[in-house]
């Protein structure tokens, strides 16, 4: 069973920082590509940053770009987004996902939420 267990979420005022996680089990993690999306109340659901399994190519979000970095860690099969210089519009529930190569197919785990404060 596919699991992706993300953490890290928590309270801070505009301008903070905090680092989210991804650990994955049940799946081969280097055949994955991992995201991250996030959902705030009454908003729809918005694709926030990924990281291929190939070649390590990252995608940002324009509203995120320059603040938030992807990393992965195929070591300990996990996925990081460190969050810098947050906003209060940054303020969401995230989820991480995993994507198989060559696939649609789209894993998700449970949510971590992020709260800013301005």
């Amino acid at each position: 069973e596919v699991q992706l267990q993300a953490s890290g979420g928590g309270s801070v005022q505009a301008g903070g920082s905090l680092r989210l996680s991804c650990a994955a089990s049940g799946l081969s993690f280097d055949d994955h590509a991992i995201g991250w999306f996030r959902q705030a109340p009454g908003k729809e659901r918005e694709g926030v940053s990924c990281i291929s399994s190939s070649d390590g190519s990252t995608y940002y979000a324009g509203s995120v770009k320059g603040r938030f970095t992807i990393s992965r860690d195929d070591t300990h099969d996990t996925v990081y987004l460190q969050m810098n210089s947050l906003k209060p519009e940054d303020t969401a529930v995230y989820y991480c996902t995993a994507q198989p190569i060559g696939t649609t197919t789209q894993h998700w785990g449970q949510g971590t939420q992020v709260t800013v404060s301005s």
